[in-house]
């Protein structure tokens, strides 16, 4: 696939913040829509990862992938679950997105 690598990377990571969503609706794997839309969005995610990892060092691509991950899920977690937030949490989260920042920008770990 000849998408640009960051692309693939951000296909991955929405593609597991919804099959992480539909996870927590499929109640323990009860529910069995949520839990084919987990499946499938894992499946996709881990296919655009491994493209991803062919151009991306994957120190980068992991750092990225877990740190913009979680912070989608948590403010998705927000809005449709409810989960309140407070300033630990927000604080923590702004670090991750620091911690993204700087090594995209100014890391020499770049794309290989």
């Amino acid at each position: 696939m000849n998408l640009p690598p960051y692309l693939l990377l951000a296909i991955a990571i929405v593609a597991e913040v919804i099959a992480t969503t539909a996870l927590k609706q499929s109640a323990g794997f009860t529910r069995m829509a949520p839990l084919a839309l987990s499946m499938a969005g894992y499946a996709v995610a881990l296919f655009f990862l491994s493209l991803t990892l062919e151009r991306i060092p994957t120190g980068v691509a992991y750092a990225i992938w877990s740190g913009v991950g979680i912070v989608l899920i948590t403010a998705l977690a927000w809005v449709v679950h409810g989960q309140r937030l407070d300033w630990p949490a927000l604080a923590g989260m702004g670090l991750i997105i620091a911690g993204v920042l700087v090594l995209n920008l100014f890391s020499k770990a770049s794309v290989g």
